[in-house]
């Protein structure tokens, strides 16, 4: 496929892995690139003078100065898997997006491909960027690709061969501002799909509808009604890429599922260590809890997002025995614990909560890991908390 949209300078904003990719895929094509980042200090709004085209990194807002200056002067402003997708050229593409459940979506829907002889690279939000996969794919081979709210902001060509909305709950208000926003985000999945997979009951126009009690063609091993929700969207995905149920069965009974995201860590003396870290928002945090009957032992806590803990704290179940806080969230979710009527401790950091859980919990408990914040108080990303407490596990004796 011709690259003749490709422009004669161009501005990256945003350093961190889906930048540094944009910046290698444009410069792998003779284009001049401009890098900015704001941990250098050189994303002023003079950046985006004398640029063609500016690649945006998810975790830029689009109010950033540098990106309101290309804008105004009329500077096309694409995401990072806008440019991923031209660079593919035309290969079967398949989107997930929602608020919970796309990497263990995205991830089972590339096994069930898989299952079904298809070549497949699975890319986006929290792993490989969209444009890394572009450099290497393979003639013929098909991507999944997770998509976030972020990175759907400034698609403009991005046309999913199957489009799968799995759920839309408050989260990431602190950047959208309002949960309509964040909806009209996540819906433009859907613009030029040619076809729509979402919730029964969303109301999305010609859509395949799924639900968590849908018949599927097997029980998926990974464990959580949240998990069978996840099972029953990839299964009406494949479906809708004509694959067979004989395949969408064995990958179901063989997906493990994906790291930070109910990821049994150890069992040492009867009691299981879960690492729930990918549970950002209070949503994905109940789905954590819910996953389980045992008696539980609830690590919380992380940076804020803007969500109101009122709502989680009333209805978290009566198996919950200790609560453990770390973090900047820590008197958010005291205050709403407290009215909730709920005890708890505040254990300040990750290591500290989990020696007291451990502490406290005896053979057949789980010391779970789902903290309902995002992590960049005292952690880089979810994935480093989610090894962080890994760390801390195997440490126990």
């Amino acid at each position: 496929m011709s690259e003749d949209w490709l422009p004669r300078r161009a501005l990256v904003v945003g350093l961190a892995r889906s930048g540094r990719a944009a910046v290698a895929a444009l410069e792998q094509r003779g284009v001049e690139v401009v890098a900015v980042d704001r941990d250098l200090g050189n994303d002023g709004p003079a950046a985006a003078a004398d640029v063609d085209l500016l690649v945006k990194s998810p975790g830029v807002p689009g109010e950033a100065p540098v990106v309101a200056a290309a804008r105004r002067r009329g500077v096309p402003v694409w995401s990072e898997v806008e440019l991923g997708y031209r660079l593919l050229g035309g290969a079967p593409f398949y989107g997930v997006t929602g608020t919970n459940g796309k990497t263990t979506t995205s991830e089972l829907l590339g096994a069930i491909l898989r299952a079904a002889g298809r070549r497949v690279e699975v890319a986006g939000n929290v792993g490989t960027a969209l444009t890394e996969v572009a450099e290497r794919i393979e003639p013929g081979a098909s991507v999944v690709c997770e998509l976030s709210s972020f990175q759907l902001e400034d698609v403009h060509t991005l046309a999913c061969d199957v489009a799968v909305l799995l759920n839309i709950e408050p989260d990431h208000l602190d950047r959208h501002g309002s949960l309509e926003a964040y909806r009209n985000a996540k819906l433009r999945i859907f613009e030029r799909a040619r076809a729509k997979v979402a919730p029964r009951g969303f109301g999305i126009e010609d859509a395949i509808e799924f639900a968590g009690d849908d018949p599927l063609p097997a029980e998926p091993r990974i464990p959580g009604a949240h998990n069978r929700e996840n099972a029953a969207a990839a299964t009406a995905a494949a479906r809708a890429a004509g694959v067979g149920d004989e395949a969408i069965a064995e990958a179901l009974r063989t997906f493990a599922g994906v790291p930070h995201r109910l990821e049994l860590v150890r069992e040492l003396h009867g009691i299981r260590y879960v690492n729930d870290s990918k549970a950002t928002n209070t949503a994905a945090a109940r789905r954590g809890v819910a996953a389980y009957d045992e008696p539980l032992h609830l690590i919380l806590g992380g940076s804020l997002k803007g969500e109101d803990f009122g709502p989680f704290a009333r209805e978290l179940p009566a198996n919950i025995r200790t609560i453990h806080l770390i973090g900047e969230a820590t008197d958010e979710l005291a205050d709403a614990l407290d009215s909730a009527g709920w005890s708890y401790d505040r254990d300040g950091d990750l290591a500290s909560a989990v020696v007291h859980a451990s502490s406290l919990a005896h053979d057949g408990d789980v010391v779970l890991l789902s903290p309902a914040c995002a992590s960049y108080d005292q952690f880089d990303n979810f994935e480093q908390r989610g090894a962080a407490f890994r760390r801390f596990v195997e440490q126990l004796s």
